[in-house]
């Protein structure tokens, strides 16, 4: 299992080489509800951390989902913009969003380990 960092907006970042797999947690989709669609980049877009990733709207409320990091999208989840339901089913695995190829490693330092965020997200109940 690879390292995973968080965003304090809820995002997570799994990186494997140079490549950083990027989705909502399930903190997060437990607050949205029932996610009806989602709307990914397209495949070559550019951007920064903090940039709009992507877009989830749920039975609740529309949310824009950030890239914690920059890099290129080199690949986004087709499946979740077929089946909305899979950020719900499985947020931290198969329901991910975007692959971005990293441009800047040295982003990751400025997000939480899986504990902080644990404690993050113990602050806000």
């Amino acid at each position: 299992m690879s390292d995973i960092r968080f965003t304090d907006q809820h995002e997570w970042v799994r990186v494997d080489g140079d490549i950083a797999t990027i989705g909502i947690s399930d903190y997060a989709q437990e607050q949205l509800g029932d996610v009806v669609f989602v709307e990914l980049p397209e495949v070559g877009k550019e951007l920064a951390a903090g940039d709009e990733a992507a877009v989830v709207e749920s039975v609740k409320a529309a949310s824009e989902v950030y890239s914690p990091v920059s890099g290129e999208v080199v690949d986004v989840n087709g499946d979740i913009e077929a089946t909305p339901a899979g950020v719900n089913e499985d947020a931290m695995g198969d329901g991910w969003f975007i692959k971005l190829r990293l441009s800047n490693p040295g982003e990751l330092d400025k997000l939480m380990d899986e504990a902080a965020y644990s404690e993050f997200v113990e602050g806000l109940q």
